[in-house]
């Protein structure tokens, strides 16, 4: 991976945009009913797999929610303020070193408050996403990278502050496509899982300094390991 372009905006990424396009259009509300997954595959001339992707990404938005067996209804995060630009630029290793570094001013300090608060729901929730990913790890893993999102999302959850929890959710949930491509250069998912268990048992043990500690070093791992591909070195 050189310092220029890391990757261009999938089909997906477009797709994506052009649901929420659609929603809007068609003045739609969360809980209303959409097209079928196959429906919505014909009306943008896609394959079911390629659009279903759109879909997941939209999903861990609260976009809109897939209900098996049921089909796609509108999420309630459908008129949030803040939605990921459709045209945001290509992705270079500067920016998502930039993004991650953000991310390490952020998420200790707030690792470190839902330590010391434990909201029951956020744990709860916390609980639920790590064995999730943890089950993505020999099941579907192209789903990892989404489960992590909410992984971050629960952990601010937790600290029990709505703000606090709407930061995070606009900071992960605007930049998901460079989320992606962070978990994707990053190269060792069970290295990931691990560190995300290391954060879940000290929170869930109201170890503050820990939980700090843990996220902190976290992300720094990550920032290394994306410095290290674009130095072309094995991480």
């Amino acid at each position: 991976m050189t310092t220029g372009e890391v990757s261009r905006r999938t089909l997906a990424d477009e797709l994506a945009a052009g649901v929420v396009d659609l929603i809007y259009s068609q003045g739609l509300e969360p809980g209303a009913q959409m097209d079928t997954v196959r429906a919505l595959a014909e009306r943008f001339e896609v394959a079911v797999p390629t659009l279903r992707e759109a879909l997941r990404r939209l999903e861990a938005m609260g976009v809109v929610v897939l209900r098996h067996g049921s089909g796609v209804y509108v999420g309630a995060n459908v008129h949030r303020s803040v939605l990921p630009n459709p045209h945001s630029q290509l992705l270079t290793a500067e920016r998502l070193i930039d993004l991650l570094e953000a991310r390490r001013v952020i998420e200790p300090p707030i690792a470190a408050q839902a330590a010391r608060v434990r909201d029951a729901e956020g744990s709860a929730l916390l609980s639920e996403k790590l064995a999730e990913a943890e089950q993505c790890l020999t099941h579907e893993r192209d789903r990892l990278w989404l489960v992590n999102l909410d992984f971050h999302r629960a952990l601010a959850h937790t600290a029990g502050n709505a703000v606090l929890a709407e930061v995070v959710d606009s900071i992960v949930l605007v930049h998901a496509h460079e989320q992606k491509e962070i978990l994707r250069l990053h190269g060792n998912e069970s290295e990931d899982f691990a560190e995300h268990r290391t954060i879940t048992r000290a929170v869930l043990d109201g170890d503050v300094d820990g939980a700090y500690r843990a996220t902190h070093d976290h992300l720094t791992n990550v920032i290394e390991a994306i410095r290290a591909r674009d130095q072309g070195t094995e991480i």
